[in-house]
Formats: structure tokens, C-alpha cells, sequence
């Protein structure tokens, strides 16, 4: 991978977890023997990540007409201005259509001093692939920040900045973004409301996802139930 992020080989991967002797048990658990491979990896990575759902966030409520669901007057224009603004590239209810799409950052971050091709580093053959990124879901943004591909923004301020006054015309820019997105002040106060209904604690507080403390592991009974390993954390 990226020397800038994990700086790591695939191989590199399935030789520590096979050196790990609770890995071991573990894909022994799930496959039948310990040994480790890209294929085992890929689909415990698979698993796990179908298991990551999103769903009970102000907004998912306020969409299933629930109690806690109801939006105050600006989380509703914020929504309107949403869906107006923004929602061709972060669609409903997952924020994202997940294409690659240029979204006018200056091509040199200047926190790095480099410029990233984006998508153009995996298909250098296509030209109309340089400098596009994947659109990222807007959920749990509370928890997410910095934003960008490169973190360069550190707050929604300064993206909905970027947005209005700050689009690059570089090459390959996506035609939505010719000429920025017209936001007032208001605008963006009431945008910023309704990125707030999108936070789903639920799921970012769920004790599957989260690391655990050496204190918390120590209150992990490791037992068998139906053959299959099972983990139950007392509280």
C-alpha cells in the first residue's frame, strides 16, 4: 500500500497473521486449518464489513416516520437544499453514488506539497481518469473528519467553502461543478443542520466495531456455542 497510509504488502499481510498464533485459531475456527491466505482474508474482510450497517441515524428515523425522527425547520431546508445542491453525487439513503468524479481540488495539497492523480494512478491509460476520486458517503461525518481524499479540509465550513468559492478548474472537473455550488450563508447553516441527522451513534458506539481496551478484555468470556467460537463481553 501507500507509504503515506499502512505502507504495507499483501504478502507482507498474511505473514504477520500467520505468525500470530490467535489469528491462527481464528481462521482455523472459520476455515478449518490455520493457514492464512489473500482468499481467507478477503472473505473474513468480506464478512465482517457486510455486518457494518448504518441505519439508525435522526435522518433513518425521520425517513421510517419513528419517534426521534422529527427535523426541526432548518434540519427540513437543509434537507430541501440538499437534495437540490448536492444529492446528484451523494445520493439517498447512502450518500453516495460511488462513481469517481473530479471535485475541483487544488491538484497540489499544500500540507504535502504533491499532487495526487487519483484515479489516474490505477488506470494511467485512461486520461479522463486523473484526478478523480470516489464519492464518500456523508454519514457519521461527526466522526470522520478530516475531509477530503488528503484531509485537507478539517471542518464542513471549509467544504462547503470549497464548494461555493474555491472549485479549481482542473482537468477532467466534473461538469456539475463548472461553476461551484451557488450557497448563501443560510445555505450553509441549514445544510450543516441536516449533515447532523445523518450521525448514528447507534452504530458508531456498537462494541463489534470498536477496539478493544486491555481493561475491556479482560471482561471477555471466550466460550463455544454450536461448535463456533463465540465472544460475550459483561458488563
Amino acid at each position: 500500500t501507500n507509504p503515506l497510509e499502512m505502507d504495507e504488502t499483501l504478502a507482507g499481510v498474511v505473514a504477520k497473521l500467520q505468525d500470530d498464533p490467535a489469528y491462527r485459531a481464528l481462521f482455523k475456527e472459520a476455515f478449518g486449518t490455520e493457514e492464512v491466505t489473500t482468499q481467507r482474508i478477503g472473505r473474513s474482510l468480506a464478512q465482517f464489513m457486510g455486518t457494518m450497517v448504518s441505519n439508525n441515524a435522526k435522518y433513518d428515523k425521520h425517513m421510517r416516520n419513528e419517534a426521534g425522527g422529527e427535523f426541526s425547520a432548518l434540519e427540513e431546508s437543509g434537507l430541501t437544499i440538499f437534495r437540490s445542491k448536492c444529492a446528484t453525487c451523494h445520493t439517498e439513503p447512502l450518500f453516495s453514488d460511488f462513481s469517481f468524479r473530479n471535485n475541483g481540488l487544488a491538484l497540489v495539497n499544500n500540507t504535502q506539497g504533491m499532487i495526487d492523480s487519483g484515479r489516474g494512478k490505477i488506470t494511467p491509460f485512461d486520461a479522463s481518469s486523473f484526478y478523480k476520486f470516489k464519492v464518500p458517503s456523508l454519514r457519521n461525518l461527526k466522526y470522520t473528519k478530516p475531509f477530503m481524499h488528503d484531509g485537507r479540509f478539517t471542518d464542513i465550513d471549509q467544504v462547503l467553502e470549497h464548494y461555493a468559492t474555491g472549485v479549481h478548474q482542473t482537468p477532467n472537473l466534473d461538469p456539475q461543478l463548472t461553476n461551484g455550488i451557488a450557497l448563501t450563508a443560510s445555505d450553509k447553516e441549514a445544510i450543516k443542520a441536516f449533515l447532523n441527522t445523518l450521525n448514528d451513534e447507534t452504530f458508531v458506539k456498537d462494541i463489534r466495531f470498536q477496539e478493544l481496551s486491555d481493561a475491556l478484555i479482560h471482561n471477555i468470556v471466550t466460550f463455544k456455542t454450536s461448535g463456533r467460537l463465540r465472544l460475550e463481553v459483561l458488563f
